[in-house]
């Protein structure tokens, strides 16, 4: 059976989440679904991360195996034709070998967090970014974000249902920086706690306002106490942008 690695993009909006589940709509399942039309036989879809319900991805990364041996953009456009009218698309089908697997062969993940910081309701943006309603100090931001830098407990910054097997973890790069009137959060790691991102960005706004101090942030998640972490960040503005492999040999 081939197997394909899909790039893919999706609203998360109107999902559950990535992961296939009983209580309402999923982006897995509506894959899953896709693919088993094309492919006439039901088909598993693998990915590289479980984005929660409302968070949105432009590069998740997923595989499946397939009874059909059909070309790559073929695998593309017809689970594109049966995936409307959900708001995902497959960008890229590529064939890879046997070995590929979308989550465990993964060497870094990224991450994007959108807030606008303005006092007037979003409109093209409602749903795709936080709307914070006073100005925030992108620059002290940035200063607190680079003590995420390295290797940490990140308890502080993990959710009280996750279920990684430690709070330990490495961050390889983070950034924060103003476009207009957009702050943007940029973090890249092998692999991330449950709604680590969200915790992080939202005491880092906290830090935006003036409430904290960078030295507040780093006090927060040397800590290592869930008490510490400031408000969680709504799923609206996350969005996975990348999934890395090792180079093809």
């Amino acid at each position: 059976m081939p197997r394909y690695k899909l790039t893919i993009e999706y609203d998360g909006g109107p999902f559950q989440g990535w992961q296939r589940q009983e209580n309402g709509p999923s982006v897995q399942a509506a894959l899953e679904q896709a693919a088993t039309k094309l492919d006439g036989a039901p088909v598993i879809v693998q990915g590289a991360g479980r984005t929660d319900s409302g968070v949105h991805a432009l590069g998740q990364v997923a595989h499946l195996d397939l009874v059909k041996d059909l070309a790559e953009d073929k695998v593309r456009d017809a689970i594109n034709y049966h995936l409307k009218p959900n708001p995902v698309a497959v960008v890229e089908a590529e064939r890879v070998e046997e070995d590929f697997h979308a989550r465990f062969s993964a060497i870094n993940r990224a991450y994007l967090y959108r807030i606008i910081d303005r006092r007037v309701p979003l409109t093209l943006d409602r749903g795709q970014a936080w709307r914070v309603p006073k100005h925030l100090d992108a620059e002290a931001m940035h200063a607190a974000a680079q003590f995420l830098i390295g290797t940490h407990d990140f308890t502080t910054f993990r959710d009280a249902q996750c279920q990684a097997e430690t709070p330990v973890k490495s961050i390889d790069k983070a950034s924060v920086s103003r476009l207009g009137e957009e702050v943007q959060i940029t973090v890249e790691a092998r692999s991330f706690l449950h709604r680590q991102v969200r915790s992080i960005t939202g005491s880092l706004v906290e830090v935006g306002l003036g409430k904290w101090t960078p030295k507040d942030f780093k006090a927060a998640l040397d800590a290592a106490d869930r008490k510490r972490c400031g408000p969680v960040a709504p799923p609206d503005g996350l969005y996975l942008t990348a999934v890395d492999y090792p180079p093809t040999p």
